[in-house]
């Protein structure tokens, strides 16, 4: 499955995220025969959809990420029970090494979703996947991703501003980020897959204030979107301002693509009315922020779920309620 934050500080982040990982960890070794690719069952492929009305939105995406979505859609359908509304968006985290859930991308997008993946490279390094170590493997992963025929958003190597994923800052060097997202980037569009919205995902700099993000970034002509990973915990930080403002101010020296709060909750405590609020009024008045994504989990001792409280439901059901959301069109 895969980590929580880092919001309040590295040493936080780093407990949070002990043990996330290992689930998505397996697969073939980066330099191994890449894997077959799952295919929806006996398809030819629908008709491409374009990008187009994706990229950028009038309208808001509400996304989730849910235990076992979007291959079961019972975590997504609890939430959107929660929530009043379905979600336009459904995210996964994906391993190093595992082939491309065409099934479960399809899936997400039958029920009216946009498939949303993760991709996380543990088992290999990044200056292994720059050295073109793996370039069989993500070779076969973007022509799974072209016969789907269906726009898949895709964040590789994400947080990668913090310590506490072996892609992030004691793992590797920004220079090694840059070029195996460039490289990845180059084989997807050699593949011809074009139905792919790339999105930069870091932490919020809260966590590490010290990591410039401008020598992480790929550059604007490999990159659609800019994700956030930002809680909101107890106390201290409980408006969007003061959890993501001080990050997308420093990213807007650097580029003017649109933001997605990649994976976002809010802590129970004193102040969780008050962030869930702020949250999606945040993202109601900035016509540069397409969107949030809720980590609907219990992990690590920490119950970030909707459903499990019954305020937290009726605020931020209210508030979603005025966003004009995202319409994805089903087959």
């Amino acid at each position: 499955m895969i980590r929580l934050l880092g919001l309040t500080g590295i040493a936080a982040a780093a407990v949070l995220a002990a043990g996330c990982g290992a689930a998505a960890a397996g697969g073939s070794a980066p330099d191994s025969k890449p894997p077959g690719q799952s295919a929806p069952a006996g398809a030819t492929g629908p008709k491409p959809v374009s990008l187009a009305g994706l990229l950028d939105p009038t309208a808001k995406f509400v996304g989730v990420e849910a235990p076992g979505a979007p291959d079961s859609l019972a975590g997504v359908r609890a939430f959107a029970a929660s929530l009043g509304r379905k979600p336009d968006l459904i995210g996964q985290y994906v391993g190093w090494g595992t082939s491309f859930d065409a099934r479960a991308a399809a899936r997400a997008w039958s029920y009216g979703a946009l498939y949303y993946m993760a991709w996380e490279p543990y088992g290999t390094t990044l200056a292994a996947i720059a050295s073109g170590a793996s370039n069989g493997y993500i070779t076969a992963f973007a022509h799974a991703v072209r016969a789907l025929h269906r726009p898949v958003a895709i964040s590789f190597g994400h947080e990668m501003n913090g310590n506490w994923y072996p892609w992030g800052t004691t793992g590797a060097t920004p220079a090694q980020f840059v070029a195996a997202w460039r490289l990845i980037h180059a084989l997807f569009a050699a593949a011809g897959a074009q139905n792919v919205i790339w999105i930069w995902n870091p932490n919020v700099i809260t966590a590490a204030p010290q990591v410039a993000l401008k020598a992480y970034y790929p550059g604007d002509s490999y990159v659609d979107w800019i994700g956030l990973t930002g809680y909101f915990p107890p106390s201290g930080l409980i408006t969007f301002g003061s959890l993501f403002g001080s990050t997308m101010a420093e990213i807007r020296q650097f580029t003017a693509k649109p933001f997605l709060i990649a994976e976002t909750s809010v802590q129970s405590g004193p102040h969780e009315l008050t962030c869930a609020r702020s949250l999606v009024r945040g993202i109601r008045r900035h016509r540069d922020v397409l969107g949030f994504v809720w980590f609907e989990f219990d992990k690590a001792g920490v119950d970030w779920r909707l459903q499990s409280r019954p305020a937290l439901q009726a605020v931020l059901a209210r508030d979603v309620a005025k966003l004009p959301i995202v319409r994805i069109a089903t087959p």
